[in-house]
């Protein structure tokens, strides 16, 4: 598997999903709350899209190195564990059809990183 592609894709995505929360947070809960908007502080959605962001850059810098078996393991780690409980998260309480779709990047994510952390890395 081309690590390089699969780290740039999750890259580029959680920097957009960290920038649209850390700019947006009240249009996003809007949105996610069906216009019912609830006690979670703005702040909150803020640092979520720092982690993401934070997250991205990680996997930004890392994408040229050698992913997968014993190479860079607490990248591909982090990166598996992150997707596949994001996952079941989201198949456990999606309910609308942005959610369905932010579900199913979850999903081949966690299958892309859960082969990249099982498998030894073919230099190319």
């Amino acid at each position: 598997m081309n690590t390089k592609v699969v780290m740039s894709v999750s890259a580029v995505t959680m920097g957009l999903a960290g920038l649209v929360l850390s700019f947006l947070p009240a249009e996003v809960m809007n949105y996610l709350s069906g216009g019912n908007p609830g006690s979670v502080p703005p702040v909150t959605l803020q640092l979520l899209g720092a982690l993401y962001f934070a997250f991205a850059m990680i996997n930004w810098t890392a994408k040229g190195n050698l992913i997968g078996g014993i190479y860079a393991r607490p990248l591909a780690i982090g990166n598996l564990s992150h997707f596949v409980i994001g996952a079941l998260a989201l198949l456990k309480s999606a309910s609308q059809p942005l959610l369905w779709v932010i579900t199913a990047v979850y999903v081949v994510f966690a299958v892309a990183f859960g082969i990249i952390f099982f498998t030894h890395p073919v230099k190319e």
